[in-house]
């Protein structure tokens, strides 16, 4: 490889740059990190994209849902992420109630998030009716990342997590607010859980990158849980999740053989005492 292919891939990815990346044709590698040191591996292997999803209210915290995950919470988490990362974008979530229905507590709760965690951009959930929030937010500097299709932190009214937008009202819908999204200055778009057909139109009328997780191959990039393809999650298994690795049974080796050794007086060893 070039020394000036390197220094292009190795340079700090940005909002611009996934713009760059939709234009040309590349795709977009985003997954989510919650602590220093799997940020760092990550950011290492070449990430374009990472997340500090809410889903740490899950993964990290044991909470069936995203709802009960706190600003404070989000921060911390945003904190740890970014003192690893080097090349990669990262985004991370507002959390429910930070943003909804208060466009002026909107706006504090992004603000904090940029200043305490140093973060490149925020992902908001929602389309129309959380317009307000986004557009104060985007007028004090801060880049926006939208998600439609599924919204995790909307589950009460949904009831379930099936897939979103099947009907044509509801996908209709979809559309529109994608569209205003990119209106009013959204960087990116995540739809999630929905026909891959309509993901596809969104991601082909859009200008702007399209990140799918369970929207399948038509936009412009994928996003997955990293806890879930490594196979730390094994009790979760939607169809579009693919497991890379199965870490839950290599973490449960290791640890049973580490409690072996220690049992049976084979750790420590005479070379590993000083």
């Amino acid at each position: 490889m070039s020394v000036a292919k390197r220094d292009l891939e190795n340079r700090k990815v940005t909002t611009h740059r996934l713009i760059e990346m939709k234009r040309r044709g590349e795709k977009i590698s985003m997954l989510t990190a919650y602590d220093y040191s799997m940020a760092r591996i990550i950011d290492e292997a070449g990430m374009d994209v990472i997340l500090v999803g809410d889903s740490a209210s899950n993964v990290m915290a044991g909470n069936v849902t995203t709802l009960p995950i706190t600003l404070d919470q989000m921060i911390y988490h945003g904190k740890s992420v970014m003192k690893a990362v080097k090349r990669a974008l990262v985004a991370v979530d507002l959390p429910f109630g930070s943003y909804q229905g208060n466009s002026k507590e909107a706006v504090a709760s992004a603000i904090r998030v940029m200043k305490e965690t140093h973060a490149d951009c925020l992902k908001l959930e929602g389309g129309e009716e959380i317009r307000d929030s986004i557009v104060r937010i985007l007028s004090a500097g801060i880049p926006v990342m939208g998600h439609l299709g599924l919204t995790p932190q909307s589950i009460n009214k949904f009831g379930t997590y099936t897939v979103r937008a099947k009907e044509e009202a509801e996908a209709e819908k979809l559309l529109s607010d994608a569209h205003m999204l990119e209106e009013i200055g959204c960087f990116g778009v995540v739809l999630e859980k929905i026909p891959a057909a309509l993901a596809a139109q969104v991601a082909s009328e859009l200008t702007i990158p399209v990140i799918g997780i369970g929207a399948g191959g038509g936009v412009d990039g994928q996003v997955l849980v990293m806890h879930d393809m490594l196979g730390l999650t094994q009790g979760f298994s939607p169809r579009f999740l693919r497991r890379y690795a199965d870490l839950e049974n290599i973490i449960t080796g290791a640890v049973q053989a580490y409690i072996e050794d220690v049992k049976t007086l084979d750790f420590p060893n005479e070379k590993e005492q000083y």
